[in-house]
């Protein structure tokens, strides 16, 4: 190996002048080949990974949950737009129920993994859905905030306000009224697709129709076509009445009418208020968005609602009131027939003075009473009863349930919860809670026989009992002489058994009236009225 300098030409001599740039560029020209060669290792590396990958994961293959999810949007797509399926009624369904479609993709991704198992040669799937999937969850969190907290917005341009709420003008006109002589007992129906409908009964067999327009439009004349297509018509078919105004997206009828007490209706609205007062044969009405307001109805009430949020209330209904739907408010009052409510309830209940039976039922509460001289609350965080004749059942979770002068047996079934029942006497209650006390006050003077249990949580009971247990606690014996049963049952949760006023005495019951054995007892004669004997 040469010692010799390496700026030294060969064969001796003196080195070259130093040039600055003939130094720099040969720096450079390492420094790309350190590169190059860098390059060509990190290539090197990164095809033998994949061809390790491949031997260990074999080849890519498509998933089908991909596909299955396309197939579904266009199915329901077709049936949306075909109208088999309501628009309005399938978001509020998606915004309620789209988490189903996260499940049902990681069950057809399990099954996929466990087909793959099988296999000899192992593969990988593709994940190319997954941008699908968080499409249609974020599609899912919008509907369910536009059913949840956007339905009050929404129902404002109910009678398209959304046209005044843009500037164009509100134009008014009164339609002439419509009269005609129908039978009393005729059937009518009213179809308003916009608009309130507001409907009276009158003494004379004949119907009234008052019709008031509203039109936005920027011109008279406008305003003119608008009154002309929806102007509402009066068709009269023996004792078929039929009562219609045509839907215009830039107007809107209000429908005052009188008609026969004892007619039979038939009510079709939609994006308006319906008032009814008086009638002595029942109603039918059908609501998409508007308050409904029931007053003085004699015969069966059936009241349908679509998409609505609002409000509904009934009063002095001398027949049964059927109800299914969503709602806002509702409010019942002095109704002589059985209720049974199904929907979804999203504002405050309350009912009281209800002589039949009452069911109500929610996707969240199943709520059983047999008769309710006192009043029901029902709120998104409360469920109070109070003064309730024969059985009361209540199913429900995450709300503070109470139960105070039930005069009968009492089903109670809460997740999280206070569970309170105050019996107006010897009446069973069953009450079961996920996690939450259980209360139960008993009159002091009461007989029952007591079985409870809870995990995690204490007993304590007013009476003699007998309570044992460490972590999983028991409480069993007679109050009095025993009787009816009280099951009380808290997972999570303390159980307290209150002693609570005593029972009023019951007064003696007054003595048959005896007659002297020596007489006989005689018939009163059917033309001598019997006198009355003052003691």
């Amino acid at each position: 190996m040469s010692s010799m300098p390496p700026n030294v030409p060969p064969g001796g001599g003196a080195p070259p002048p130093y040039d600055p740039r003939t130094q720099w560029r040969l720096y450079r020209e390492q420094q790309k080949a350190a590169w190059r060669a860098q390059r060509d290792a990190w290539r090197a590396q990164r095809h033998a990974w994949r061809a390790g990958y491949m031997g260990l994961y074999g080849p890519r293959v498509p998933s089908v949950v991909g596909p299955i999810i396309l197939i579904g949007i266009g199915v329901v797509a077709l049936l949306v737009l075909s109208g088999h399926i309501a628009a309005g009624a399938f978001w509020s369904w998606y915004g309620r129920w789209w988490p189903l479609l996260l499940i049902g993709a990681g069950l057809a991704l399990l099954g996929e993994w466990a087909l793959d198992m099988r296999r000899k040669t192992p593969v990988r799937r593709s994940g190319g859905f997954v941008g699908i999937i968080i499409l249609l969850a974020l599609l899912g969190f919008a509907a369910a905030g536009w059913n949840n907290d956007w339905g009050s917005l929404r129902g404002q341009f109910g009678n398209n306000d959304f046209f005044k709420f843009f500037g164009l003008p509100e134009h008014d006109f009164d339609q002439q009224t419509l009269s005609a002589a129908i039978p009393a007992d005729a059937a009518i129906e009213i179809q308003n697709p916009r608009g309130d409908v507001s409907i009276a009964s009158g003494e004379e067999s004949n119907i009234v129709v008052q019709a008031h327009e509203v039109a936005f439009a920027g011109s008279d004349n406008e305003a003119k076509k608008i009154f002309d297509a929806e102007a509402a018509h009066l068709t009269v078919n023996g004792g078929n009445v039929l009562v219609k105004s045509e839907s215009n997206d830039r107007g809107r009828v209000d429908l005052t009418i009188t008609v026969p007490k004892t007619a039979k209706m038939t009510v079709n609205a939609g994006r308006g208020d319906v008032a009814v007062s008086g009638l002595g044969s029942g109603i039918n009405i059908s609501v998409a968005h508007g308050d409904m307001q029931l007053n003085s109805i004699a015969g069966p009430v059936e009241v349908h609602f679509s998409n609505n949020r609002h409000d509904f209330s009934a009063h002095q209904v001398e027949g049964d009131l059927t109800a299914d739907g969503n709602y806002g408010d509702m409010t019942l009052s002095e109704i002589k027939g059985k209720i049974n409510v199904n929907g979804e309830i999203f504002g405050d209940v309350h009912m009281e003075n209800i002589t039949g039976p009452i069911s109500l039922h929610t996707s969240v509460t199943d709520l059983q009473v047999a008769n309710l001289p006192g009043d029901i609350n029902l709120d998104s965080d409360n469920l109070r009863v109070t003064e309730a004749k024969g059985s009361v059942r209540v199913v429900t979770h995450a709300k503070d349930i109470d139960l105070s002068q039930i005069y009968g047996d009492s089903y109670v079934e809460d997740r999280n919860g206070m569970i309170s029942v105050e019996p107006a006497g010897g009446y069973g209650v069953e009450a079961k809670n996920g996690r939450g006390d259980v209360e139960v006050t008993v009159p002091e003077n009461a007989s029952a026989t007591v079985d409870g249990r809870t995990h995690n949580g204490d007993i304590v009971s007013d009476f003699n009992l007998t309570v044992s247990g460490d972590a999983n606690k028991t409480v069993t014996g007679n109050i009095g002489s025993g009787g009816p049963k009280l099951v009380l049952s808290a997972k999570n949760g303390d159980i307290h058994i209150k002693k609570g006023p005593a029972l009023p005495a019951q007064p003696p019951p007054a003595p048959a009236a005896q007659t002297a054995p020596h007489l006989r007892h005689l018939k009163p004669s059917g033309t001598q009225p019997m006198q009355p004997v003052t003691q």
